[in-house]
């Protein structure tokens, strides 16, 4: 199977080598495409730069990675799954694969996330995909991220082989802890906030200023980020945009 490993903290990350890693050693064909720079926040916006009208892409090497194609794009984490699933790399990718993210992606707010938004474009074009993140800014504990990818990853590519099965896209969160403080994996609903708040501090004739702090509220039980609280790692399926179901719009329905 070939896989696309991508991210938004841009291509030479310690955790987008840690995730190429990790589908090297599951035997996958492995494609790195990512941004030549950080892209963090961009969701699953699909702009680019470009010249000419052609989208930049630049050869790249990675380290520890030999014969592994790396490319530097400049473009979103969105548009760059997006174009690979078009081809635009080589071969169609079987998976994309989306991190190591520096920081989490809990709650509501992965609605936001470049990581979490190139995971759910590979997936709206018809591919599995899998979005990983270390709840710190600064992690260290690498090899507890890259055992509880290979954990979800292993589960991916085994229901992948099931042809008759949907696509689905997972979010990892993992701890910054030794795998052996690490109670596990849990599978876990979305918290109703993210990790930070956002607040409009200031405002002026040709200005907005807004301050972000972290969130300090009451963690519902069965949430991502009441189990990482607790020391787990959790994985949540997500679902690419779809029509809500259950609302009655007869009254808007010209043909009713």
């Amino acid at each position: 199977m070939r896989a696309l490993i991508t991210n938004d903290d841009g291509i030479h990350t310690t955790g987008l080598h840690t995730l190429a890693q990790v589908a090297v050693k599951a035997g996958l064909e492995v494609l790195v495409a990512a941004p030549h720079v950080e892209r963090s926040g961009a969701s699953a916006s699909l702009t680019a730069l470009e010249q000419g009208g052609r989208l930049m892409v630049h050869e790249d090497t990675l380290e520890g990675l030999d014969g592994v194609r790396a490319l530097g794009v400049e473009a979103t984490p969105g548009f760059i799954a997006f174009a690979a699933m078009h081809g635009a790399f080589g071969a169609n990718p079987d998976i994309v694969l989306s991190g190591v993210n520096h920081g989490p992606n809990t709650g509501n707010a992965v609605l936001h996330s470049g990581t979490v938004g190139a995971a759910l474009t590979a997936r709206t074009l018809g591919a599995p995909a899998l979005a990983v993140s270390n709840v710190a800014p600064n992690p260290q504990h690498w090899d507890t991220a890259a055992e509880m990818a290979q954990r979800a990853l292993s589960w991916l590519l085994e229901r992948a082989r099931d042809e008759a099965a949907n696509p689905l896209t997972l979010s990892v969160n993992v701890p910054d802890l030794p795998l052996s403080q690490v109670k596990g994996l849990r599978e876990a609903r979305l918290a109703a906030f993210g990790a930070v708040q956002a607040e409009v501090h200031e405002t002026g004739e040709d200005f907005v200023a807004m301050t972000f702090s972290e969130v300090d509220a009451e963690l519902v039980p069965g949430t991502d980020a009441h189990f990482l609280s607790e020391g787990w790692a959790t994985v949540t399926s997500l679902a690419a945009p779809c029509e809500a179901d259950g609302v009655d719009l007869s009254a808007l329905d010209d043909a009713s």
